[in-house]
């Protein structure tokens, strides 16, 4: 009796010593993959496939789809790309630089009807003028984290750190893996044509079996699609709690921007491009609410185009009240076309590497895309011909109260301090 139960015991102790050695390889594996991440840096690492594939590709045509590598289990494949990665990047590298010496289209084919409405600015413009592109970072650099380190300047989320950022609030940082890059895009800051750059340098989006290698040859439709683009909000899903460390890390070593803007121009763009022309989405969602709580409209059309049919229109005046009410906030967050950018690109927790300013777009571009050594690979798209002006201010906020304009500062004075955008003095007083 007594040696069966010693066979059993020995056999039981060998099953646990057998998983036991299971986990703790698992366990070296992956400390092996972050020691390698932290140390060498990710920007060598073409991990691009494996991590952006989009959970749809079938959602938009030619979405890359990982070729012979998608029957690869996933850790599998992470290893082997982690074994090839080098030989691959070296050899793209070398064929992109012959191939694609400033590509690009004469014209673009425009269908969108904001873009037909608003055209585009085909002017020469003389990208290295006179500018000092490297002190203007500087200071722009040193004005934000000044402002970030000042305890007497107050506003929401301030304090936070990077680990108290939702995964939610992170959606807007756009990952190339290959390049070695993170955008923050800012909604009316010439976001779909850095969304569009960030498809070209990522190879994200197939158009016949190719990666496109002219920006403005992505469609509009596909720029904006959430499955083209890589986010650090799609971490979470796809790596658990080893996402924030991958995230942490990519942060340290690869070249962080963003493009911001005059907050009140922008409040007048977004305004101009949603509700000034037909938008189904946004007449349902926003503009239905808004013109029966404050013009006192009731049964309204089901469609947009029959409401602009009868002059049933959102007042500018309409969408501040909308703004400052504070029944917005409590219903859901702002949407991103006007939510604050320090409220989409945490700039007092992500110390970026580049702040580049609607109003100096074109010089902006292309020294960013010198500093990333990507400019013989592309071109970035040109401005609209009648992008918002700053100097139409007055005209848009004469019909506006003084007391709303001067809450509306509060409101967005964090993005005006922060990124050295003056106070709009002439709107703030009598």
């Amino acid at each position: 009796m007594g040696r069966p139960a010693i066979v059993v015991a020995v056999r039981m102790t060998k099953a646990r010593l057998l998983r036991l050695s299971v986990v703790l390889v698992s366990i070296f594996m992956i400390l092996l993959i972050i020691v390698y991440w932290d140390n060498v840096g990710t920007a060598h690492f073409y991990l691009h496939t494996s991590f952006s594939r989009p959970h749809s590709p079938e959602a938009i045509p030619g979405i890359a789809a990982g070729g012979d590598w998608e029957a690869l289990p996933e850790v599998d494949e992470f290893l082997a790309k982690l074994l090839s990665s080098s030989l691959k990047q070296n050899s793209s590298t070398s064929r992109k630089t012959e191939q694609l010496l400033v590509q690009g289209s004469n014209k673009p084919v425009v269908s969108n009807l904001e873009e037909n409405i608003r055209g585009y600015d085909w002017s020469t413009h003389n990208a290295r003028n006179s500018l000092d592109q490297e002190k203007l970072q500087i200071e722009r650099q040193r004005t934000l984290r000044e402002f970030c380190a000042n305890s007497s300047f107050a506003f929401p989320t301030k304090e936070r750190s990077f680990d108290d950022i939702p995964n939610y609030e992170l959606n807007h940082l756009i990952v190339d893996d290959r390049h070695g890059i993170i955008y923050c895009y800012v909604p009316k800051v010439a976001c779909t044509n850095w969304k569009r750059v960030m498809i070209v340098l990522s190879e994200s989006l197939l158009d016949q079996g190719v990666p496109y290698r002219n920006p403005l040859d992505i469609p509009r439709e596909h720029v904006h699609n959430t499955s083209t683009h890589l986010t650090f909000n799609k971490f979470w899903r796809r790596y658990g709690k080893f996402s924030r460390h991958l995230m942490k890390i990519k942060l340290k070593k690869y070249t962080k921007f963003l493009f911001v803007r005059d907050p009140f121009v922008r409040l007048i763009s977004a305004f101009r491009s949603k509700f000034e022309l037909e938008n189904e989405e946004f007449y349902r969602r926003f503009a239905v609410p808004m013109l029966k709580l404050y013009s006192n409209h009731t049964n309204l059309p089901t469609s947009v185009s029959e409401a602009f049919g009868a002059g049933l229109k959102v007042s500018f005046s309409d969408f501040i009240q909308y703004l400052l009410d504070p029944r917005t906030e409590k219903m859901a967050p702002f949407n991103e076309h006007w939510r604050q950018v320090y409220r989409l690109c945490h700039p007092c927790q992500i110390d970026y590497d580049f702040i580049g300013k609607l109003e100096t777009l074109d010089e902006d571009a292309a020294y960013l895309l010198q500093l990333l050594k990507v400019d013989r690979l592309l071109r970035f798209p040109p401005s609209y011909r009648n992008r918002t002006a700053s100097s139409w201010e007055d005209d848009w906020f004469a019909k506006i109260p003084l007391a709303w304009r001067q809450q509306l500062y509060k409101l967005y004075e964090a993005d005006f301090v922060l990124f050295g955008y003056p106070k709009p003095e002439n709107l703030l007083k009598d």
